[in-house]
């Protein structure tokens, strides 16, 4: 089949599968955990990783099963997976965590808190 036999939607959705699958690594500050902008997209499935928001860059988690160890100062955490256990250094901004049964601990800062998930045990500590 020739590429003018390809719809365009369909390859922009084959571009997104494969940019959303290039954030599946295990490095959370490596290549394999994409950074647009100043936010770090981490997705992967059932890893451990350290990721460093160095000062000021925006961590969004997508991913399930994860323990993540997040040094540095993030302006804001979005966690929208399930079963992910986060100890965060410094979250500035917002903490938002859509997810199921999340365990999310950060020892500095006075982020506004958005719980919007089921199960999830957010502290200072």
């Amino acid at each position: 089949m020739s590429m003018s036999a390809y719809s365009p939607a369909l390859l922009l959705a084959s571009v997104a599968v494969s940019l959303t699958l290039a954030g599946c690594g295990p490095d959370g500050d490596g290549p394999d955990a994409p950074v647009v902008g100043s936010a770090i997209n981490y997705g992967s499935f059932g890893t451990s990783a350290d990721i460093d928001c160095g000062a000021g860059k925006s961590l969004n988690v997508t991913g399930s099963n994860n323990t993540l160890t997040v040094r540095g100062s993030c302006a804001s955490v979005s966690i929208g997976g399930a079963d992910n256990t986060v100890l965060a250094q410094r979250i500035d901004g917002v903490l938002s965590v859509a997810g199921l049964n999340n365990i999310v601990s950060y020892q500095l800062g006075d982020p506004t808190v958005n719980d919007e998930g089921a199960g999830n045990r957010i502290s200072r500590g």
